[in-house]
């Protein structure tokens, strides 16, 4: 879809708001003109027919009342049309977030944060002025002249004829000067995306800078971007007014031809003064929702540039792999046996295969590590597991059925997830423990802690479960963040635990308790370990090792270490560190 065309598709996320803002406007145009007739009249009288003021008294209280309905219903219009606008940002940002929750972590492996964010948050408030004025003003720009036009022929044609010869000149030049700065605006909004992605990845590895004495050059690096952006900015602007004076110039032009028309036949008695004025009245009122039109037509183009990574978001297709055959089955609850990975294959591109040919099953109340060199596809096939991706070739089967998108939402019932960095978001102690189970008692939560041997540091924080950490844990340690990951495990009690290098990275002590708090919970649950640590890998039931997306081998850990393969090489790796 193009992008005007999405733009315009999403005016039906308004309802009849934006149909009621250009009808109120409408009115204030027929208002406008029997304003200017009321005026006409005024002048008449007094200027030409030598009439007191008292005598047109009735005509100025009428004035006065269509002054201030005018103004009641210019407020009413555009309040109806921020309510309009305000009504599309919020459902078309809720699409963005849907859509983006729908594609997943894979995704957005892929994109940096700092161009969603800027998406996600000023792209779509770039989009309020499109609908709020430019949308009513391209209505109005066509209803309110051919009003105007409908007043005049009669009285005067060939002013009429001046006004519709010269009013297309104005959109022409309009869009003609808009076409540049149209594709001036999409190169800006991508410098501003790439801007604000550089900048938050500066701002979150600001601490590794600092240590590498490295933050005076990246400040150096974001003076320039940011002067760049500034340039660029104005080349913008200094198109914009350029076309702002051409579409001034052609409508002073025209009110002037009008005038000075009816001035020559006024002068020579061809024309009635009544007539003559009302008719020069309406001219500028002609021009100026031609004028208004073009003023908001920048509106349009920074839309259009803002609009570009949101239509690449929502044209990104979801998991189109893995279709149901069966869409009305259910996966229970908690009664599976066994997962299966049935010639499972899949690459991130096609020049980059990660998993294939991938066979195993693993049975419940099973301990099941991974492992492998980096870059193995010890992460892919967890994040298959997850239903994060879906499978290219083959199948997952949950006992004897595929697992699919039409089961994910079941299937993500059935497991909890602890990755190597697990996210912690800013709040409480207890949210973030309770992070999806809205429902969980506060002694849910300090029984789950406990388990997770983190209750102990808890009591020492200053409010205990009711203190605030900041985002990614701030105010933790990397061992005090991973046991609060590992008592959401905990908490939310699924049959299924997958672990992704939960003990890497962190110091002795932590990894004992951790190591520990994992061993309770093996005793009940169902476990896949994607390991680095030699302690985990010696505890599982069953260990696969992955080279270049295969299965090298697979077996006990003595059994593994008789073979002397693959396997083996690792441990002593594992040892020698």
């Amino acid at each position: 879809m193009s992008i005007p065309a999405f733009l315009k598709s999403r005016k039906k996320l308004a309802g009849h708001a934006l149909h009621l803002s250009v009808g109120l406007g409408l009115c204030s145009g027929f208002l406008l003109i029997f304003q200017a007739w009321l005026l006409a009249q005024v002048i008449q009288a007094v200027a030409i027919n030598k009439q007191p003021l008292s005598h047109v008294s009735l005509w100025l209280a009428a004035m006065l009342a269509v002054f201030l309905l005018r103004a009641l219903l210019a407020w009413a219009a555009e309040v109806t049309a921020f309510h309009a606008a305000a009504n599309i940002k919020r459902q078309l940002r809720q699409q963005l977030h849907q859509h983006l929750l729908a594609l997943g972590p894979a995704y957005l492996t892929g994109e940096r944060s700092g161009s969603i964010v800027t998406t996600l948050i000023d792209g779509v408030e770039a989009l309020e002025a499109y609908y709020a004025r430019y949308l009513p003003a391209m209505s109005l720009v066509v209803l309110i002249p051919l009003s105007i036009l409908i007043f005049i022929f009669p009285l005067d044609w060939i002013s009429g004829l001046v006004l519709l010869v010269t009013a297309p000149l104005i959109p022409f030049f309009m869009i003609l000067i808009g076409k540049g700065t149209e594709r001036l605006n999409k190169k800006q909004w991508r410098k501003l995306a790439r801007m604000s992605a550089h900048l938050l990845d500066m701002i979150q590895g600001l601490t590794t800078l600092k240590i590498f004495n490295a933050s005076r050059h990246e400040a150096t690096l974001i003076s320039r971007v940011s002067d760049e952006y500034r340039r660029s900015t104005m080349s913008v602007l200094r198109v914009a007014f350029l076309s702002s004076l051409v579409l001034e110039f052609l409508a002073t032009v025209s009110i002037a031809l009008v005038a000075v028309l009816i001035g020559f036949r006024l002068y020579y008695g061809e024309m009635d003064f009544l007539y003559g004025f009302f008719v020069l009245l309406l001219a500028p009122e002609f021009y100026l929702p031609l004028r208004n039109m073009g003023t908001h037509y920048h509106a349009r183009l920074e839309a259009i540039g803002a609009a570009e990574k949101m239509v690449e978001i929502l044209e990104t297709p979801v998991s189109p792999e893995g279709e149901s055959q069966h869409k009305d089955y259910v996966i229970p609850i908690s009664d599976w046996t066994r997962i299966q990975f049935d010639h499972v294959s899949y690459a991130y591109t096609a020049h980059q295969p990660a998993l294939q040919e991938i066979n195993f099953t693993l049975k419940r109340g099973m301990r099941l590590a991974l492992v492998g060199p980096s870059g193995a596809g010890k992460t892919t096939l967890a994040r298959l597991l997850l239903g994060f991706i879906l499978p290219q070739q083959g199948a997952i089967r949950i006992d004897d059925q595929p697992l699919n998108k039409e089961t994910l939402s079941h299937w993500h019932k059935q497991l909890a997830w602890m990755p190597q960095t697990p996210h912690l978001f800013h709040g409480t102690v207890r949210d973030n423990i309770a992070l999806g189970q809205v429902h969980a008692s506060t002694r849910s939560v300090i029984e789950a802690a406990k388990k997770a041997s983190a209750d102990a540091f808890i009591q020492t924080l200053p409010q205990g479960y009711d203190t605030l950490i900041g985002d990614k844990g701030q105010g933790l340690s990397g061992g005090q963040a991973q046991r609060l990951a590992l008592a959401r495990v905990f908490l939310k009690n699924a049959p299924l635990v997958i672990l992704d290098e939960a003990t890497a990275n962190l110091d002795p002590e932590s990894e004992q308790l951790i190591q520990h708090s994992i061993d309770k919970l093996a005793q009940h649950k169902t476990l896949l370990i994607v390991a680095h640590r030699l302690q985990t890998v010696k505890s599982a039931d069953h260990i696969i090792v992955l080279d270049d997306g295969r299965i090298a081998e697979q077996g006990t850990h003595q059994s593994l270490l008789t073979t002397k393969g693959l396997y083996a090489e690792l441990v002593t790796t594992l040892e020698a560190e």
